[in-house]
This record gives structure tokens, sequence and C-alpha cells, in this order.
């Protein structure tokens, strides 16, 4: 009796095992499915200009029956869609982004009854929606290999919060709250890697307001960083001369003779990018020449010119500095513009900005211009150039400018 009853049991237990071994398979595999987390994504990318097309993904499971979309705040899903054809991913097409698809968005999947747990979250940007800010480097765009810089994303608009992309570089935005300076200037300073010939990523920044934190201002222009090396540096001129009249066109000059094939002018302090042009062979130097327009304040700064190879990534050492002064003194007659020969005439040439010498020329005449240092005086720089006494010679239109000793051909 013991053997049939042992023979029972025996049977009675290996049936019992081929039961749950397929049941406990089953129930593992369900478990399994559920857990898996989906995958959420835009494109063409998580920040979107106004009015342009986006496109929310979900990836899951190749046995999900239906994909939901939900954005932060509604407990209803937002969409629902089906798997497109026998794939594990569902799209969820936004012909127009506008301001009110900005959001935080998350999705998840269905299988029968089951649903899976919810994706990371995906903050969806729409951008467009008030003036560029700038964005520039400090001290210069120009870098040497190693190097770090910091980016500086400003504008007058009263910002809360300052935001940097790059591509090549981080993968994630960097957000920091804007800093207000007593002028009424509103930026945020981010500290960047050392950069190297083969990482240099471009940069861009927006700006937004604390209660709209997916609704940011059009994207700064791109900045890119240049790396310098120690290859022979260029020259630095300006054309047609250093005496330039207001709204005559200005021209700086690259040159150089080691045959570089890209040239960079770089402002430093300015919000703009380097400017860059292929070269031109012009006596037997390669060169560029940067055209900057009708001569203006804002011109005015210190430029210096960069060149390389087009098989290299890396540039020239800098150009010697040229700086550009465009702010204009003022000139007076003393006691005033219309005397008599013989008379006793005091021409006086100031200005509120430094100036450490003035030079005073007379319309049609090639002769050297008259200089003299300025002197401090009641707040203001200035210099008496003293015509005594007053001829017939002496008629005639008169200018001035303004110079710095460092630099003592390069005038206002």
């Amino acid at each position: 009796q013991p053997c049939p009853v042992g023979g029972s049991a025996m049977t009675i237990t290996f049936m019992v095992l081929l039961c749950l071994g397929p049941c406990l398979g089953q129930m593992t595999h369900v478990q399994a499915e559920t857990q898996l987390t989906p995958i959420i994504w835009a494109e063409p990318g998580p920040e979107v200009a106004q009015g342009k097309p986006v496109s929310i993904w979900c990836q899951g499971s190749q046995h999900a029956d239906q994909y939901f979309l939900y954005r932060e705040g509604v407990s209803e899903p937002l969409r629902r869609e089906f798997p497109m054809g026998p794939s594990n991913k569902a799209k969820f097409p936004f012909p127009r982004m506008t301001y009110h698809l900005a959001g935080r968005y998350s999705c998840l999947y269905h299988r029968r009854t089951r649903r899976s747990v919810p994706s990371k979250p995906l903050d969806l940007v729409v951008t467009g929606m008030f003036n560029k800010p700038s964005l520039s480097a400090l001290p210069s765009p120009i870098v040497t290999s190693g190097e770090s810089v910091t980016l500086q994303c400003g504008s007058w608009q009263a910002f809360d919060w300052f935001v940097l992309c790059s591509e090549g570089g981080e993968g994630h935005p960097r957000h920091l709250d804007a800093q207000h300076q007593a002028d009424g200037w509103f930026q945020a300073l981010f500290p960047v890697d050392p950069v190297s010939p083969s990482h240099r990523p471009t940069y861009r920044c927006y700006g937004y307001f604390s209660n709209s934190p997916y609704v940011w201002s059009t994207s700064s222009l791109i900045l890119e960083l240049l790396i310098s090396g120690v290859s022979r540096k260029p020259s630095l001129s300006v054309l047609p001369g250093p005496v330039m009249a207001p709204g005559q066109n200005l021209t700086l000059q690259c040159r150089s003779d080691v045959g570089y094939d890209r040239f960079a002018l770089s402002k430093e302090g300015a919000g703009d990018p380097p400017q860059y042009l292929g070269r031109q062979l012009q006596g037997g130097l390669s060169g560029a020449d940067f055209a900057l327009g009708p001569v203006r304040p804002s011109i005015g700064g210190w430029y210096t010119c960069y060149g390389r190879h087009s098989l290299s990534s890396e540039w020239s050492a800098p150009s010697d500095h040229l700086d550009i002064l465009v702010a204009a003194p003022t000139l007076s007659a003393r006691p005033g513009p219309t005397v008599a020969p013989g008379e006793n005439v005091t021409l006086r040439c100031q200005s509120p900005s430094l100036f450490e010498a003035f030079l005073l020329s007379k319309e049609g005449e090639a002769g050297s211009p008259l200089h003299l240092r300025s002197q401090h005086q009641d707040g203001v720089f200035q210099a008496n150039f003293p015509l005594r006494p007053a001829t017939l010679d002496h008629g005639g239109t008169y200018r001035c400018y303004g110079s710095l000793g460092s630099t003592p051909f390069l005038l206002s």
C-alpha cells in the first residue's frame, strides 16, 4: 500500500508542477510588459517656433493596443492613438505649434485591460513669442584650446530666466535666473567647459517669464566658439584710411602671406558672432575685406582677425588689435566763427569721452593736421587751437578728431 500511495502522490505533484510552470511564466511575462516604461520625444525637437508643425512620439511595447498622451495638470488624456502598423510606437501630430500647446507631457500605453507606467516627462516649448536676447562670449568668442569662457545672455526685456542650448555639447538646456543690472539690462552668465578643436558646440539662448516657463522668446543669434592656435597672425587695417567722416563706408582688411583659406573678424564684447569670409588673393597675399557699412557710433570698438586653412579646425593667432573710435567731439570758435582780419580767434575741440589728444584739420589742405594733447577741465576733455592773428588764409571749414595715445593714428 505505501507504493500506490507514494505513486499517486508523485503523480499529483508532477501534474501540479506542470501546471504551475507555464502559469508562472505567463504571469511573469505579463508583469514585465506592464512595467516596461515607454519613451516620449518630440520631432523635430522639444523647442518649436510658433506656427511650425510638431509631432510627439511614444514608444512602448510591440503588444500595445493603444497609446495615450497626457498633459500635466489634466487628468484625462489629451489624445489617443493606435500603434503605427506592426510597430511599438504611436505618433501624435500637431499641425501648428501654439501658446496653448506648450507644456509638460507624458505618455503611456494599454495592453488589454492593463496600463503601463507613464513615460518620463517631455517639456514642449513654444519659441518666438518675445524679442530675441543677445548672446556673447566673455571676453571673446575666440579662445585658445583648453581655455574656459563665459557666455552672456542678456536683454533689455525684463525676463525672469534665461536658458542656454547647445548643439554638439551638453545635451540638456541650462536655466539661470536673470540678474537685473543698474542700467536696466537683464542678463545671465553661463560658464562653459574648456573647448578644443574637436569639441566646438554652437550655442543659442532664450528668455522667458516665471509665470509661463514653456513660452520662450525668439532664439538669439547662434554663437560659435572659435579655437585660436599659434600659427602666424594676419594683419588688420582700415580702409579707406584712419580719418573718416560720419556716413562714409568702412572696410576692415585682413591680410596674410601664409595662404589661409578662411578669415574671421571679431569685435571684443560684441553681441554679434564673428564674421566669416573666404579668401581673396591680392598682391600675392591672401585676405578678406570685411565691409562694415557707414560709419556710426555702434561700429566703434576693438577688432581682431584670424585666418585658418580649410583642412584645419584651428584658427591662427589673433592679429594686433585695431581700435575704431567713432565718438565725435564738438568744435566751436571763440569769440565766434566770423572774425575780422587781425583779430585773435581760438578753435576749441572738446568731448565728454576720454581722448588723450585732438587733431584739427582744414578742408582742402593737404598738410598734416594740427595736434594737441587734451586737457581735462569742467568734466570734459578739450584742446584749444589758437589762430593769431586771423588772416584771409584762415577762412574755411574745419573739423576736429579725437585719438587715444595708444593708437595715435586711429581717430574718432
